[in-house]
């Protein structure tokens, strides 16, 4: 099971290889600037499909060469050859 802590450090992870903003992050993400941030600071959490689409989202538009972070299970990439459609 994925935490919101989860989320957050794949972000964070996400926006220091971007060279951006959480703010600029979540806005990607979730089309709502703050979600991110209510997650770190007030324990937020997210509907289920709400998370699968945002740890989708992660793993197909993860930067090249930047690790993922660890103890977390990435799912495929969506667009990669192989990937199931």
């Amino acid at each position: 099971m994925i935490a919101s802590t989860d989320f957050v450090r794949i972000a964070e992870t996400y926006a220091a290889a971007a060279g951006v903003e959480l703010v600029t992050v979540s806005s990607r993400v979730f089309d709502d600037s703050k979600k991110l941030a209510a997650m770190r600071d007030a324990g937020a959490d997210l509907t289920l499909q709400r998370a699968r689409r945002a740890l989708q989202w992660f793993s197909d538009n993860w930067p090249d060469g930047v690790e993922w972070p660890e103890g977390i299970e990435r799912p495929p990439v969506a667009n990669a050859p192989g990937a199931a459609a």
